[in-house]
């Protein structure tokens, strides 16, 4: 549950890396929110879609409350695996971006420091952050 919302207590720390676990986990409790609130608002507006009820009014509160904090984690995963948070642009290309950034989350990340900070998993020991 801690790494759940570590994004959270992290909210726009784009420095840094983020574990897998930490990332889908995060990613896990965002999509089940957002299936009940999406549910929770078809419900509300008994099949209208020009319905704008107040759970619609929830859902686009929570999505703004965690762009933020999904993008640094995002960025703190590419970080983990070696690359760049600008990796995140190639997401801007349809389909292939998402296959390449979703091949980038899974990964493991480097093990030992790497630029961008020691290893989250705690392998390499505590040597100096290389440049």
């Amino acid at each position: 549950m801690d790494l759940m919302f570590a994004p959270f207590r992290k909210y726009v720390d784009f420095q840094g890396r983020a574990r897998r676990s930490e990332y889908w986990l995060y990613i896990l409790f965002l999509t089940a929110v957002e299936i009940v609130l999406v549910v929770l608002a078809a419900m509300m507006s008994n099949g209208d879609p020009e319905s704008f009820g107040p759970v619609n009014i929830l859902l686009l509160i929570f999505g703004l409350g965690t762009f933020l904090p999904t993008l640094a984690v995002a960025v703190r995963r590419l970080h983990d695996t070696g690359r760049s948070g600008f990796w995140l642009f190639i997401g801007l290309i349809p389909l292939i971006g998402a296959i390449v950034l979703l091949i980038f989350y899974v990964l493991d990340g480097t093990p030992g420091p790497n630029r961008f900070g020691p290893d989250p998993k705690g392998r390499g020991g505590d040597a100096d952050v290389f440049n």
